[in-house]
């Protein structure tokens, strides 16, 4: 049952169905998850990327979350991250974050994310980096003032979005002039043209566009193993889970696999 729901909420996000409803059901959704799994072993929730050729380096200890972090490292790669002023806006459990503001030396991080439950277990895995904050709030009405960021950051976390337009207004106005936003998430392939036209806000001029699906699927590839141990821990919520993490069979990683799911990585600069 909880499979097939979820298989008919990531159907309704291709429709735009019931935007408001669908902002409301994730954020349930990530408030539970937050309460039942609270260790660092989950520090991230997105799909992946493995880049080819030459890997970015790492840390030792961050090793195993490296198919994670490489939607952030291909995210911010080339742009003026050190001395910036950051924002990720859905910043989930708050290990991309961490990532950019111990490896990019940036002036600040902060994190924004709209469920409560998900920022304060970011605030608690993530306390040892100094220059990260997390605050709670909604992408769709940003709680800073006009150009207090030189960067913003948004990954894998539109889908959940009731107004997408709103969002990227919101963009615009927290960023500086010459500020940057880096911008990556999947939508069917049919609904494509719908984020091109949300997406054409005034004063954001598309920079680059990428279809990074090939690579989302070897990330998900490389950390199924890891997944599927943890899926075996969750007793009467497998099916969700499986669907949930785009695990081997589920209908996001078949999608991605066929091209029916588009995983694309934009980045966008603010006039002036």
């Amino acid at each position: 049952m909880t499979s097939r729901l979820f298989n008919q909420m990531l159907e309704g996000i291709d429709r735009g169905a019931f935007p408001r409803t669908r902002k409301w059901a994730w954020r349930g959704v990530y408030n539970m998850l937050s309460r039942f799994w609270r260790d660092d072993d989950w520090r991230f929730m997105n799909y992946g990327y493995v880049p080819e050729g030459v890997a970015f380096p790492l840390e030792a200890a961050d090793e195993p979350e490296r198919a994670f972090i490489g939607l952030y490292a291909q995210a911010v790669d080339g742009l003026p991250v050190a001395g910036a002023r950051v924002l990720e806006i859905g910043s989930g459990r708050g290990g991309g974050a961490r990532y950019v503001a111990r490896y990019h030396a940036p002036a600040s991080v902060t994190g924004l994310d709209y469920s409560p439950e998900t920022v304060r277990l970011a605030r608690k895995l993530n306390a040892d980096t100094p220059n990260l904050s997390f605050e709670q709030g909604d992408a769709e009405h940003l709680p800073f003032p006009d150009a207090s960021f030189d960067i913003a950051v948004n990954i894998e976390s539109s889908h959940c979005y009731a107004n997408m337009p709103a969002f990227v207004g919101e963009v615009a106005r927290v960023l500086k002039p010459g500020g940057w936003f880096t911008f990556a998430d999947m939508r069917g392939r049919a609904a494509m043209t719908e984020l091109d036209r949300q997406m054409a806000v005034p004063g954001l001029d598309l920079v680059s566009e990428r279809n990074i699906s090939p690579r989302v699927v070897a990330a998900l590839d490389a950390a199924d193993a890891r997944k599927q141990a943890r899926i075996g821990k969750a007793l009467l919520m497998k099916r969700f889970m499986s669907e949930f993490a785009g695990a081997k069979g589920s209908m996001l990683y078949k999608g991605l696999s066929r091209g029916e799911v588009i995983y694309v990585a934009r980045r966008y600069r603010k006039a002036g």
